[in-house]
């Protein structure tokens, strides 16, 4: 599991500035503790973007690209984005549920029917993948793991 601790400062041209590009998480999971007060995540769904409400005290769990994979696509790994916020600086904390490089991960087979096909190959180091070949060029790294 790594865990990582976001500061977004303040900034004048919010419209202009997004504290992190829009992307799904590239794990099985991510447990995010929000900030108290100030929103900033959003998903996006149905060609536009929601913002995710506050909830103190809360963890909010995200579905990653392993567990759609996992699934094979039951659950899907949404698409979110953060804004900054003009006046306030804003926190979070998220905590990635990850394989270990050196596994590999599949569909579960009792999910691989007739009726439901195998939607994704086996890959190895998915992560790896994710963090440095197609976030940085903007791709989804889940669309070259389907079959």
């Amino acid at each position: 599991m790594d865990v990582r601790f976001n500061l977004y400062p303040p900034c004048s041209r919010p419209d202009v500035v997004l504290g992190v590009k829009p992307h799904a998480d590239g794990t099985i999971i991510t447990l995010l503790l929000q900030d108290k007060q100030v929103e900033g995540l959003q998903f996006f769904k149905d060609d536009q973007w929601f913002r995710s409400p506050i909830v103190p005290e809360a963890l909010l769990i995200n579905v990653g690209d392993q567990a759609e994979i996992l699934s094979n696509g039951k659950f899907k790994s949404p698409i979110h984005r953060v804004v900054i916020n003009p006046d306030k600086e804003r926190f979070s904390l998220a905590a990635f549920c990850i394989p270990e490089s050196d596994k590999e991960i599949e569909p579960f087979e009792s999910l691989v029917k007739e009726s439901t096909p195998r939607l994704y190959k086996k890959v190895k180091d998915y992560s790896g993948i994710f963090f440095e070949y197609h976030y940085q060029q903007g791709r989804r790294p889940i669309e070259a793991a389907k079959i």
